[in-house]
């Protein structure tokens, strides 16, 4: 089985076969990272260019380490040292490094779907490492990859999330990436910090436990 698209934008894209089929590779990429040897060559000849508008420590390196191990060659470009600062659209920075022959194109924006932006104007494959308040697709991953470690599975887990879900991108991909893998996802935050008709969303199957504030 094989992602049915060329991109990872969000784990409301994806499928809950693609899911577990990211899942069982990652279990597999963990051998290596247990190995002595963490180099494969599972994307030897293939580049992978991180973009991110957004500072990062822990993502950004995640990537670029990553690819290293399994072969690949990185480069990451940031907004403050690039062309962005003179006016360059994202499109066209999008397509710029595309035509240098990029096969992975990570991107990191502060602008809710700005990987959706770039997606049909390039070849690489672009995966969202975080856009503004919508999705973080790679985290979400890899907190349902520890999960089912931990506990074996995730049909039927029960999984709450608690704070500021208005904001968290982080969390509406969880509640996506949860809720196809079959977990009952609970959500607990005052009204304010709720996002709007969560509840009310069919793919996203929350129970919502509102909180009161200050409690």
């Amino acid at each position: 089985m094989q992602l049915i698209h060329k991109d990872i934008l969000g784990c409301q894209e994806l499928t809950a076969a693609e899911i577990s089929l990211i899942l069982d590779t990652a279990e597999t990429m963990r051998l290596v990272l247990n190995a002595s040897n963490k180099k494969t060559a599972h994307l030897q000849g293939k580049s992978v260019i991180t973009l991110f508008y957004e500072n990062s420590t822990r993502t950004r390196l995640s990537f670029e380490m990553a690819a290293k191990f399994m072969g690949a060659s990185a480069a990451n470009i940031s907004s403050s040292g690039s062309s962005i600062n003179k006016g360059e659209t994202l499109i066209d920075t999008a397509r710029t490094i595309d035509r240098m022959a990029t096969d992975i194109l990570i991107i990191r924006h502060s602008q809710s779907g700005a990987p959706h932006l770039i997606a049909p104007y390039v070849q690489a494959s672009v995966i969202n490492a975080g856009d503004g308040m919508n999705e973080h697709p790679t985290q979400a991953l890899l907190d349902l990859f520890t999960m089912r470690s931990k506990k074996g599975h995730l049909q039927g887990l029960k999984v709450a999330l608690a704070g500021d879900l208005l904001h968290s991108r982080v969390a509406r991909s969880n509640i996506w990436a949860l809720t196809k893998m079959g977990a009952e996802v609970r959500v607990s935050a005052p009204p304010t910090l709720l996002p709007p008709g969560l509840e009310l969303t069919g793919a996203l199957i929350a129970r919502v436990c509102t909180m009161l504030s200050g409690m």
